[in-house]
């Protein structure tokens, strides 16, 4: 098991040691940072205009592509929390960007729909944000594209087999 490894002042890490953890270094950090900056560059957008949260798009940009899903199945698809979710659910709802129904079969299960102006904002919003991936993607060729695309996917596939159970 690695550890930080701490001398005898407190403040500095032994970066020298095998079991370091150099913060800036470390995968899920970088990746942490990259999806927060990429989201809040997209979010300026969304909140300036909409007035939307981060959550509250993502459940937008989830129901417009698979419109049916349950609340529980969009936090399953976006990994927010489901409280996150939910309450991102009933302020959509009340601003009627979001439809909601209740499965005939199970009253508890809700069914999500767009409804038009929960279109109009989808519709805004996503070339802006197929936009921000092409800025962000210019620095690289489309070999680069394919194997950074290629990685991720490999590493989403480790993860998941790692944390099921």
């Amino acid at each position: 098991m690695n550890a930080i490894i701490i001398n005898k002042d407190i403040s500095q890490v032994d970066e020298q040691s095998d079991n370091a953890l150099i913060l800036e270094d470390f995968l899920p950090y970088r990746l942490a940072i990259l999806s927060h900056t990429v989201s809040s560059l997209i979010a300026r957008v969304y909140d300036k205009r909409f007035g939307l949260t981060i959550p509250e798009w993502r459940v937008i940009a989830i129901v417009g592509r698979f419109p049916g899903l349950s609340a529980v199945e969009v936090a399953e698809r976006t990994m927010l929390d489901k409280v996150a979710i939910s309450r991102a659910v009933t302020k959509l709802i009340k601003a009627n960007r979001i439809d909601r129904q209740f499965a005939n079969a199970d009253r508890r299960r809700s069914i999500l729909t767009l409804s038009e102006e929960g279109r109009k904002v989808h519709n805004e919003v996503a070339p802006f944000a197929l936009e921000m991936e092409q800025d962000l993607l210019h620095g690289l060729d489309d070999e680069q594209i394919q194997i950074l695309n290629t990685a991720i996917e490999r590493l989403l596939a480790r993860a998941r087999l790692i944390s099921s159970p």
